[in-house]
């Protein structure tokens, strides 16, 4: 079973570090008093012998942009649809603004879905696409005609209003699909992998579009994706999925700085990971033993790790730093060979090995277009990072 909301990954609290480099006001979940718009409450979806969504229970809030994140199968859409109407659950039950959805077929659900194949009527011209909806509402002609008019010029498309679907580009028919499920003004708008059919560059431009969208709105936004950095980008709080069930839930900061598993950890973005042996909890600081690092393993930790139990240490690429000249003794010290080296443009990353065939995972900012000292294949370097870098894992 799912454990309650807000609970994922919580043991033994010691003082809460400040997590990642955004901060933000618009935090209605951690409000005791707050009541969510939508609440999952030990939802479970069968399909013949394979239990698709395991007891899951979670609530999204009023102006929330709030992302599902995980593999294919994870049960991610599958909770969607069941929010959207399009599948029933076995056990438990949806609230939307304190009301129970079951038995309520979709069209009478305040909530509208735009699908990743965008499912625009080729036969309807992109006016006519955005109007769909509240045609099928039986609102005046009058009504009708300003609020296409209205998105049109929200979703910047205010000169293609005669065209077919047929004659726009993969951006254009995301964007009148959009218009399309926000004209009837749904209190909650469900995106099923919304940018999954568009290139990367202009897919990274519509993630920052889709986020601002939202926060004009004021819409609660509910994402389903795959995608890390999608997720990442437009989402204030993100619940990773695996096996039907929700590993954690959190600030994508949150998520990626503080993942409360090896799962979270090497599903979100690149990690290395240490198992070692917990030598002593001196407070903030945990020690640690492993094989990997002769020198020893330190991070700061939040939670109690018991002495002598086993743990992994995490560390993402972009905190460990290169040396080519041996760095001072100390903890949080390797050494290593360089494997391979990856030129991305922004950043550089290299592959190093340690003395036991371990390789490292090492990346480095490139600030500068001239550097003094490049690190070359098959150069000694050490490898280096903080304490408070790291990410102590038990499980």
């Amino acid at each position: 079973m799912s454990p309650a909301p807000g609970a994922l990954g919580q043991v033994n609290a010691k003082p809460r570090l400040n997590i990642g480099a955004v901060r933000s006001s618009f935090a209605p979940w951690a409000d005791p008093a707050a009541t969510p718009l939508v609440r999952f409450e030990a939802v479970t979806k069968r399909f013949g012998g394979e239990t698709a969504v395991d007891a899951v229970s979670l609530d999204i809030y009023q102006g929330e942009f709030f992302a599902l994140l995980g593999p294919s199968g994870c049960g991610k859409t599958t909770l969607m649809r069941m929010l959207a109407g399009f599948e029933a659950p076995d056990a438990g039950r949806i609230t939307l603004a304190g009301e129970d959805l079951a038995g309520r077929p979709p069209h009478l659900r305040p909530v509208n879905m735009m699908f990743q194949s965008y499912a625009l009527f080729p036969h309807l011209s992109v006016a006519q696409n955005i109007a769909f909806g509240l045609k099928q509402l039986k609102k005046p002609k009058g009504e009708i005609s300003a609020r296409v008019d209205e998105m049109l010029a929200l979703v910047r498309l205010e000169g293609l209003a005669h065209r077919k679907p047929d004659q726009l580009s993969g951006g254009q028919r995301q964007r009148v699909a959009l218009a399309r499920a926000i004209a009837p003004n749904p209190k909650m708008l469900l995106l099923d992998e919304p940018l999954g059919a568009l290139d990367r560059k202009l897919r990274e431009e519509t993630q920052f579009e889709l986020m601002a969208l939202q926060q004009r709105l004021g819409m609660t936004f509910l994402i389903v994706t795959h995608d890390q950095e999608e997720a990442m980008i437009t989402a204030d709080r993100i619940a990773v999925m695996r096996a039907g069930r929700l590993v954690q839930i959190g600030r994508p900061a949150d998520v990626y700085e503080a993942p409360n598993s090896r799962y979270v950890a090497d599903f979100i973005g690149d990690v290395n990971l240490f198992e070692a042996r917990v030598e002593a909890d001196d407070g903030d600081i945990i020690r640690l033993a492993s094989a990997e690092a002769p020198s020893g393993l330190e991070a700061v930790e939040e939670s109690e790790v018991p002495p002598g139990s086993t743990a992994w240490l995490a560390v993402r690429p972009e905190k460990i730093r290169v040396h080519l000249d041996p760095p001072p003794p100390g903890p949080n010290r390797l050494e290593g060979v360089v494997a391979d080296i990856g030129y991305l443009g922004d950043w550089t990353t290299y592959l190093v090995e340690l003395p036991g065939g371990r390789t490292i995972r090492a990346a480095r900012a490139n600030a500068s277009r001239v550097v003094e000292r490049p690190v070359d294949w098959d150069d000694r370097v050490w490898l280096t990072f903080d304490r408070d870098s790291a990410v102590v894992l038990t499980r």
